[in-house]
């Protein structure tokens, strides 16, 4: 049996959701950004 193509799969189900881990993070880090500064401004 070829184990590539589960190897293959492997790797994509592991970068997809490290990029999305990061989109998050980053997203959430522009949020909290944005809401310190707007307690700064008052």
């Amino acid at each position: 049996m070829n184990p590539w193509p589960f190897v293959a799969a492997a790797y994509t189900v592991a970068i997809s959701l490290t990029v999305g881990l990061l989109a998050w993070s980053y997203i959430s880090m522009r949020s909290a950004e944005a809401a310190a500064d707007s307690l700064r401004r008052k």
